[in-house]
């Protein structure tokens, strides 16, 4: 798996070799073990336990010190896995400033 984080995207790229992924939070369980060997501290949470108003279900990562997160903006209406598998997919990327 290929992960490249940028400004407001984080780009995930299936490589040969890699699984087959059917659902969201596995997706990001992966791309939270890829951006961790990366050196960022992410972890994966559900939005809803972090105040955010969004569906009990929808999964997120978070930076521990509210750097940046995460983030499937279509989830309501696609699975990011279906671009993964086919070879790419675009998550969001939001930056907090404090």
């Amino acid at each position: 798996m290929r992960v490249a984080l940028k400004e407001h995207t984080c780009e995930v790229g299936w490589e040969p070799g890699d699984p087959k992924l059917y659902n969201d939070s596995r997706l990001l369980y992966q791309v939270k073990r890829q951006l961790q060997k990366q050196g960022f501290d992410v972890v994966k949470k559900l939005m809803w336990k972090d105040g955010h108003l969004v569906d009990d279900h929808q999964h997120y990562l978070r930076e521990r010190r509210w750097k940046f997160c995460v983030y499937w903006d279509q989830w309501s209406i696609r699975n990011a896995c279906e671009d993964y598998n086919k070879g790419e997919v675009e998550l969001c990327v939001e930056r907090w400033s404090k």
